[in-house]
């Protein structure tokens, strides 16, 4: 196993670095310090440079915070005090702000044990940062093994009661390079519970059987059924997928998703709440990425973490931190073949 460390671009004059993980089976995963960003796996998409990353990146690749999700209304109290937030979608909060961890320059140094490769990106957010409380250190650990598993452990404190959901947003596709969309990819997940969404796509509170719904995945279903199925829910969301799943078991194989044509199949197992399955609807068209212009239903994401908007929805799980507390997390994607 080795790492290769370069500089791959310059941001605010300070170098962005580019690491390279390689297992003795010879998979290979890069990153980047420039919000974490997965560049390059066969499976997922990205870009070969570094510009469109900031010029015009859905989120490719990147570790999302403070808060993964949209907050209603752009605000929320937290012991007594109301903070209000950056408006980055309609009026409300997405992903952390404009300026969220998706776009700020960590720290990164590799890391090597017997077993697997890393690099280890650590990030402190000011007080107020995007409008939240309290100075809170981040650490982003990614590790990859000789069992082809890329490990995430995501660990935050914060010296102000404040709120934290992470995760990672990295878009895949099974078919290798973009060859095919996902509609033929099928997704399973132990999941008896489904959130409902409101026309902005935020969490009204109800949560929902799955049972006899597109959003039974317990056995398994192709994006296709879901996308052509009609259900209001999909549709509302532009006709596939962007949806909290509340997890019903962890570490053990409670996500897998798989392509019958290429016989590729990643499973996707966590210590989170739920996982948010965004299935590319609203891709915008003609990125170039790699070759491939980007569009509607080219790639798929697993975002594990707590629920969306948990602080307006005292029944979901809580994603606050407080002070002096440490907020830890793992999620490991095991990459093999049918």
């Amino acid at each position: 196993m080795r790492i290769r460390k370069e500089t791959w671009s310059c941001f605010n004059e300070k170098d962005v670095l580019l690491f390279t993980l390689t297992n003795d089976r010879g998979m290979e995963l890069s990153a980047t310090n420039y919000g974490c960003i997965v560049t390059d796996l066969r499976v997922v998409l990205g870009f070969g440079r570094f510009e469109p990353y900031v010029e015009n990146a859905p989120y490719f690749g990147a570790v999302i915070g403070r808060v993964a999700g949209r907050i209603r209304g752009a605000s929320f109290e937290l012991e007594g005090v109301t903070y209000r937030l950056a408006k980055n979608e309609h009026n409300n909060h997405l992903h952390g702000g404009p300026n969220g961890f998706h776009r700020v320059l960590w720290q990164a140094e590799p890391v090597q044990r017997d077993d697997a490769v890393g690099v280890v990106f650590s990030y402190t957010s000011p007080d107020g940062e995007e409008g939240y409380p309290g100075t809170v250190h981040v650490q982003v650990e990614y590790w990859l093994n000789n069992d082809n598993e890329w490990t995430v452990t995501y660990r935050a404190r914060s010296d102000k009661t404040t709120l934290v959901n992470l995760t990672n947003h990295t878009y895949f596709n099974l078919s290798g390079n973009g060859k095919r969309d996902i509609l033929d990819h099928t997704l399973t997940i132990q999941s008896s519970r489904v959130l409902e969404l409101n026309e902005e796509l935020i969490p009204t509170g109800r949560v929902l059987d799955v049972t006899g719904t597109p959003f039974d995945l317990r056995q398994g279903k192709t994006i296709r059924e879901a996308v052509e199925s009609g259900h209001p829910q999909i549709a509302l969301v532009g006709g596939g997928y962007d949806h909290p799943f509340w997890l019903d078991r962890h570490h053990d194989k409670e996500i897998v998703l798989s392509d019958p044509e290429s016989g590729r199949v990643l499973t996707v197992e966590t210590d989170e709440v739920g996982v948010v399955v965004y299935t590319s609807n609203q891709l915008p068209k003609g990125l170039d990425l790699g070759g491939v212009p980007s569009r509607k239903y080219l790639g798929i994401c697993l975002e594990t973490q707590g629920l969306p908007d948990a602080v307006h929805h005292p029944q979901f799980p809580s994603i606050v931190l407080p002070a002096g507390q440490e907020r830890a997390s793992t999620t490991v994607y095991r990459f093999g073949i049918i």
